[in-house]
């Protein structure tokens, strides 16, 4: 809607995992390498945790898109899966015809993975399983993917597993049953939020990205309030900004203010719900009264 109004090409704050968007400032660009290594050399697992909307998922897609063309990508996207339904699912990923499950028993399908997997690493190839939210996955599930971590060669593991999820997989990898994978676990990262000095550049970064010529939409003051609102968790600081500049092409105005931030907060659940309204305030402004005056009442008959 406001594209033209503000000379972009396209939404420069979707919330839709854009690799051409991919903000590498707060040490992101550094992480994304860093993976990208771990993937490449590593012979354990490597764990990625971040809160929810901290931009985990774009790093997923960024992973994905820059690992060299000799790496095969399996992707395990639904939690929920039990502990022999994953082995179809990867199984599945890799295009090896499972049959249906209650014919199938899963210890053939895991000596039918191990073959296809040995099969590719003659070939001279390298299979990485991405998976996303790790956190809400059974711990039976979570077992079951560390076994698969046994399937290796003499000299290297047929499969690199990465996963991803918020810090309650952390929760989960401390429990003494857990110990095991929790052990094989040999590269961590945690997805930081973005720090309130750097929301302005990235929020410029993003514009630049979407077509602006230099980025400069917002001002120092409307960003510090992005900040703020958003406290650094990029989906939110995406959403606000989004709101923020629809509330300026209203207005038509050609700069982003804090006024305009300050309207798109009231449309942010995530801003109004953590925000106590007048009546709420009133009321415990007037029991902290009430209890102030029933102490000193009590301090003055004593």
């Amino acid at each position: 809607m406001y594209f033209n109004h503000f000379g972009l090409r396209q939404a420069p704050f979707s919330i839709t995992p854009d690799p051409a968007f991919f903000y590498e400032g707060n040490m992101r660009g550094d992480m994304l390498a860093a993976l990208l290594y771990a993937v490449k050399h590593g012979e354990g697992i490597i764990k990625v945790t971040g809160e929810v909307g901290s931009g985990k998922t774009m790093l997923c897609r960024m992973l994905e898109s820059r690992l060299p063309r000799h790496v095969d990508v399996l992707w395990l996207v639904n939690p929920s899966l039990g502990p022999d339904e994953v082995l179809y699912a990867i199984a599945a990923e890799l295009g090896i015809d499972a049959g249906r499950e209650h014919v199938r028993r899963a210890d053939r399908v895991l000596r039918e993975l191990n073959d296809e997997l040995i099969a590719r690493h003659a070939g001279g190839r390298q299979v990485v399983l991405l998976v996303e939210e790790a956190q809400a996955m059974p711990l039976d599930t979570l077992e079951a993917v560390r076994l698969l971590t046994n399937l290796e060669t003499s000299r290297h593991k047929l499969l690199q597993i990465v996963l991803f999820g918020q810090p309650e997989l952390d929760e989960h990898l401390a429990l003494p049953r857990m110990r095991q994978l929790d052990e094989r676990i040999t590269h961590s990262f945690v997805v930081p939020l973005l720090p309130p000095g750097q929301v302005g550049e990235f929020l410029a970064f993003r514009l630049r990205a979407a077509g602006h010529p230099d980025g400069a939409l917002f001002t120092a003051a409307a960003a510090r309030r992005v900040a703020r609102a958003s406290r650094g968790i990029i989906r939110r600081i995406n959403i606000l900004a989004d709101k923020a500049m629809l509330a300026a092409y209203a207005d038509d105005a050609l700069v982003v203010g804090p006024r305009h931030v300050r309207l798109a907060e009231r449309e942010c659940r995530f801003v109004t719900a953590r925000r106590p309204g007048r009546r709420t305030v009133a009321v415990a402004l007037g029991a902290a009264l009430a209890a102030l005056s029933a102490w000193l009442a009590r301090v003055m008959a004593g």
